[in-house]
């Protein structure tokens, strides 16, 4: 699976002539999907019906409806005919203060609409420094694993080193292949579907890096932040798989 997160970018000629990009360019020999903001669900639910391309958006509400200002609830993205939402991104946990249980309610929520969460999970450069990077992940995954019981199988995982995000360093393939493998061990240990489920790798993939990266036995594809945004380095990292 390779998933573009537009993250807060887009106009209607900039989305426009992105989506053509990438449908001109099919097929493709993976899973193809494209995070956008809110506003533009409706753009792009138009753009790619029919198509085998998918769209999600990049958070959602833990509440399915109510008095929530500003919130968007996973029913509503169910009706823009949503196949992904993203939930515990980086940029959501540290800016929005999001926990660790509020980001296992909202894949929890999201799956109950029938939409396939990709939960997000990773350390900072502190963490990584004093050696707790590992802890941290699996106690990320943990809250999502427990929430979602018997529907663990059911949701795509991303692992995100919040320090490749944006920066333009990348973990290396063994550094992202070792965290993938810890990932999928402690998924071993909580469904018989692990073996069958997406782990991503989400920090800053490029073309000219992405198949040396999922060439890892445990890295399944990429959440893809600004390479997302160009189609041909979008349909580049397509093409590496």
């Amino acid at each position: 699976l390779v998933a573009g997160n537009w993250k807060m970018h887009g106009s209607h000629s900039a989305n426009a002539e992105l989506l053509s990009g990438i449908l001109a360019a099919r097929p493709f020999a993976c899973d193809v999907a494209v995070c956008v903001p809110f506003p533009y669900l409706s753009e792009a639910a138009v753009a790619l019906a029919g198509s085998d391309v998918r769209w999600g958006a990049q958070d959602c509400s833990a509440h399915d409806k109510g008095a929530y200002t500003g919130e968007v609830s996973a029913a509503m993205l169910a009706e823009f005919g949503c196949r992904y939402v993203i939930v515990g991104h980086s940029e959501r946990r540290a800016m929005h203060g999001e926990t660790d249980q509020l980001v296992a309610d909202k894949a929890k929520a999201v799956l109950a609409r029938g939409l396939t969460p990709i939960v997000c999970v990773g350390e900072t450069l502190g963490q990584r420094e004093q050696g707790t990077a590992q802890a941290t992940v699996k106690r990320q995954l943990s809250a999502v694993i427990h929430a979602l019981g018997h529907c663990v199988g059911e949701m795509v995982v991303a692992y995100e080193p919040v320090w490749a995000i944006g920066t333009g360093v990348t973990a290396t393939p063994e550094q992202a292949q070792e965290m993938h493998a810890l990932i999928r061990a402690q998924l071993q240990a909580a469904t018989a579907h692990a073996d069958a489920m997406q782990i991503l790798y989400g920090g800053s993939m490029k073309p000219d890096n992405a198949a040396s990266l999922l060439a890892q036995q445990d890295i399944d594809g990429g959440l893809i932040g600004g390479a997302a945004l160009k189609a041909a380095d979008f349909v580049g990292i397509c093409r590496a798989t």
